[in-house]
């Protein structure tokens, strides 16, 4: 996995906001087996910048479900809470290129704004894209608004990165058992992203970019589901100047109903198997991935 020379650079990066699952699991392995195999580094990133549903209680039993599970990892972990100001200066970075802009909407309001309306274009996850309300507002608008203390998001004006690009973006994406292929990158099916929410300082997609270059990470495992996000990440990629990893997306775990394992969905945590008698094998086998 991944080409060029040096080692190479796997990476594990949970959110403490609840028990790790099997699909948690298969990811965290997959990493660990793939740096193993190529003789590469192994780092675990704790991805807890939203400090509202994170919990030091879970980073703790994530910790413990990772030892047991008998993957190791390099010392010291990073934390996203401690290294807020990367964020800060890659929004420094983006905004004297004109490409950020203050959002005042809430998500009701969104929602609101595009109801109704069967046929408006929806992002890659399924969410009606952003109808560019506050893109619209004139620069005394905003700054008004501003000023007077409202609570702003920043998004990112997508067709103005694309144009700033001026040329497509593709990434290089893994498939076990087939050769690397190229693919590109569609950033404009996700409309204008958030980068900076009113109560988080940076979106997952600004986070996980900017922490990937700073770790040098050079091979992304992921789950499937976000193999579409790579289009905004290659986006952020380019205009800030980082370098691109090579991307693995594997094949997702599902539940009876066909649904991707999810916290939100309460699925059955390692925690839980254990306590049933499963031990680190039984979850290698359940998470489908060979010794």
């Amino acid at each position: 996995m991944g080409v060029g020379q040096g080692q190479k650079i796997f990476r594990f990066a949970p959110s403490p906001n609840g028990l790790l699952h099997l699909g948690h699991a298969r990811s965290a392995l997959l990493n660990f087996q793939a740096a193993r195999k190529s003789g590469g580094r192994f780092l675990l990133r704790i991805e807890d910048i939203d400090r509202d549903r994170c919990r030091p209680q879970f980073e703790t039993a994530l910790l413990h479900d990772l030892a047991w599970l008998e993957i190791e990892w390099e010392q010291p972990v990073r934390r996203q809470s401690e290294h807020l100001s990367a964020y800060s200066a890659a929004l420094d970075l983006l905004s004297p290129m004109g490409m950020l802009y203050p959002c005042f909407c809430s998500r009701g309001q969104v929602a609101a704004s595009v109801a109704g309306q069967t046929n408006w274009r929806r992002d890659p996850d399924g969410t009606p894209l952003y109808p560019g309300t506050c893109r619209n507002l004139d620069a005394s608008q905003r700054l008004d608004r501003l000023q007077r203390g409202e609570p702003a998001a920043q998004r990112l004006g997508m067709a103005k990165a694309i144009a700033h690009l001026s040329q497509p973006l593709h990434w290089l994406e893994f498939v076990e058992g087939t050769a690397a292929a190229s693919i590109r990158a569609k950033p404009e099916s996700w409309g204008d992203i958030v980068l900076a929410r009113k109560d988080v300082p940076a979106s997952y997609h600004l986070a996980v970019v900017v922490d990937d270059a700073l770790q040098g990470i050079t091979d992304v495992v992921r789950g499937a589901d976000l193999f579409w996000s790579t289009s905004v990440h290659r986006v952020l990629q380019k205009l800030l100047g980082l370098p691109a990893p090579a991307y693995h997306h594997h094949s997702l775990l599902l539940d009876a109903q066909g649904r991707k394992l999810s916290k939100s969905l309460a699925s059955t945590s390692l925690a839980a198997l254990r306590a049933e008698g499963a031990s680190p094998a039984d979850i290698r086998r359940l998470a489908g991935v060979a010794d």
